[in-house]
C-alpha cells in the first residue's frame, strides 16, 4: 500500500509517500514560495535532491506538479498516479466535533471551512490541499489527522478558559492544543523502547521548535498541554510570545493605537526569542552569541528553559509523579544545552541526565540520556508526524 501524506501551510505543501507494507519513504519533498513565485525540492529516496525553480500561484498547481515529479521517468517512484491508494492530510484544526482522525467527506470539508475564524494561518491552505487531491486523484480515499485530535479527551477543567462561558458555547473558545500528532508519536515510540504499557506510563513530551509544546501524557492519553486556543500560548518560541498577561496586549493597543492585526503581528512574528535577543529566533544562533558574552541572547535562552521547567513541574504534579520526560524537535532533538539547562537541579523530581550522553548523542534515533540509577528516565526521540499520519490513513481509508 502506497500512501501520500501532505502537510500544507500558508505559502508551502510539504509531502512523502510511505509504502507501507516496507515502513519506508520512496519519495519526499516541498514546495515553498507558493503565490509568490515557487520551488520545488524533491528527494527520491536514493538519489540526490531535484530542485527547480517553478510558478506555484496556488497548492493546486503545486500538488500538480508534485504529482508529475512522483510518477516521471528521471525522479519518480509509482509507474502511475492511480498506485498511490491513499492521502492522508495534517489538519491542525478540528474544531470541537472532529476529535478524532477521519475519513475525509463533503460534510467534514464543510466543517473545515465553518471553523476557518478559529483557525485563519492553517486552515484554508489545509482545505486548499484536500480539495485539489479531490479533483486531480479523484476517488482517492483522503483521511484527515488533527493537530488537536490528541487533546479531545482532556477535562473541562483544564481546557475552559475563566472568561464569560459563553465565549465557549457561541464561539468556541477554549484550549485546543496543538502538535498532537507528534506528542502521540514520541511517547508510542518511548513505550516501546522502556518495554511498557502505554497505558500505565506518566510522560511529559516536550516538542521544542520554532514552535513549541509541552504536554502530559498520562496512561497513555493527553490530559493537560501548553498551547491553547492557538499555537500561541505556552512558552516561548521563535518568534511568538507565548503566555503573557492579557492586559499587556490591551495597555499596548491603548498606548501605541496598534489595531489587532498589528498587535497579532507583534506577538506571532516579532516576539519570543527574535524579540528578546533582537538578532535571531534560532537557538543556535543565540547559543553562539551567548557564549561570546550577550546578554539578551542568554536571557531570551534562561526564559525558554525556566518555562519548560514550570511546566515539567505543574505536569509532574497533575499526574501525581513521572516515569519519562523526552526531548523531541528541532531544539529538543539537536541542542544539547537547552537539555542540560532544563534538566538542571531538577533531581529532587527524578530527572538526571549523563552529561557525556547528552552532549555526544547519537542523531536521529531514540536515544536514552538518562544518568544511571535515575528515577526518571530521559530520551531524546525524533518525530515523525508523517507516518503517525500515514498508519491512521490506513487504519481508515478503507
Amino acid at each position: 500500500m502506497k500512501i501520500l501524506v501532505l502537510n500544507a501551510g500558508s505559502s508551502s505543501l510539504k509531502y512523502q509517500l510511505f509504502n507501507m507494507e516496507a515502513g519506508t519513504v520512496l519519495a519526499k519533498g516541498t514546495c515553498e514560495r507558493i503565490g509568490a513565485g515557487g520551488t520545488i525540492t524533491h528527494k527520491k529516496s536514493g538519489d540526490e535532491p531535484f530542485f527547480e525553480e517553478i510558478d506555484l500561484p496556488t497548492h493546486a498547481v503545486a500538488l500538480e506538479r508534485v504529482l508529475e515529479l512522483l510518477d516521471s521517468p528521471e525522479h519518480g517512484v509509482i509507474s502511475d498516479i492511480g498506485d498511490i491508494d491513499a492521502v492522508g492530510h495534517r489538519v491542525a484544526h478540528g474544531g470541537e466535533k472532529c476529535r478524532e482522525s477521519t475519513k475525509i467527506t463533503e460534510s467534514v470539508i464543510k466543517y473545515l471551512e465553518s471553523i476557518v475564524p478559529i483557525n485563519p494561518l492553517h486552515g484554508p491552505p489545509a482545505i486548499a490541499g484536500i480539495k485539489a487531491c479531490t479533483e486531480q486523484i479523484p476517488g482517492t480515499p483522503q483521511v484527515a489527522v488533527f493537530d488537536t485530535s490528541f487533546y479531545s479527551d482532556i477535562e473541562d477543567f483544564r481546557y475552559i478558559y475563566p472568561i464569560p462561558y459563553e465565549f465557549y458555547e457561541k464561539d468556541g473558545i477554549r484550549r485546543y492544543g496543538f502538535h498532537g500528532t507528534s506528542h502521540r508519536y514520541v511517547s508510542r515510540v518511548l513505550a516501546d523502547r522502556l518495554g511498557r504499557p502505554l497505558e500505565e506510563l506518566r510522560i511529559i513530551t516536550c516538542h521544542l521548535g520554532n514552535g513549541s509544546s509541552i504536554t502530559a501524557v498520562e496512561n497513555g492519553k493527553a490530559i493537560d498541554t501548553s498551547m491553547g486556543f492557538t499555537p500561541q500560548e505556552g512558552i516561548i518560541m521563535g518568534t511568538r510570545s507565548g503566555s503573557i498577561d492579557p492586559t499587556v496586549v490591551t495597555y499596548l493597543m491603548k498606548l501605541k493605537g496598534y489595531t489587532p492585526e498589528q498587535m497579532e503581528d507583534i506577538l506571532n512574528k516579532k516576539s519570543g526569542l527574535l524579540g528578546v535577543s533582537g538578532i535571531s529566533n534560532d537557538c543556535r544562533n543565540l547559543t553562539e552569541a551567548a557564549e561570546k558574552g550577550d546578554k539578551r541572547a542568554g536571557l531570551a535562552l534562561n526564559i525558554m528553559t525556566n518555562g519548560i521547567k514550570r511546566y515539567i513541574g505543574a505536569y509532574t504534579a497533575e499526574m501525581n509523579g513521572l516515569d519519562a520526560l523526552v526531548f523531541t524537535a528541532g531544539i529538543g532533538e539537536n541542542q544539547y544545552n537547552i537539555r542540560r539547562e532544563v534538566c538542571s537541579n531538577m533531581s529532587w523530581l527524578g530527572i538526571e541526565i549523563d552529561e557525556d550522553k547528552n552532549e555526544n548523542f547519537k542523531r536521529g534515533v531514540p536515544f536514552d540520556i538518562s544518568a544511571e540509577g535515575a528515577k526518571v528516565r530521559t530520551w531524546i526521540i525524533p518525530t515523525d508526524e508523517e507516518y503517525m499520519i500515514a498508519l491512521d490513513t490506513k487504519r481508515l481509508a478503507f
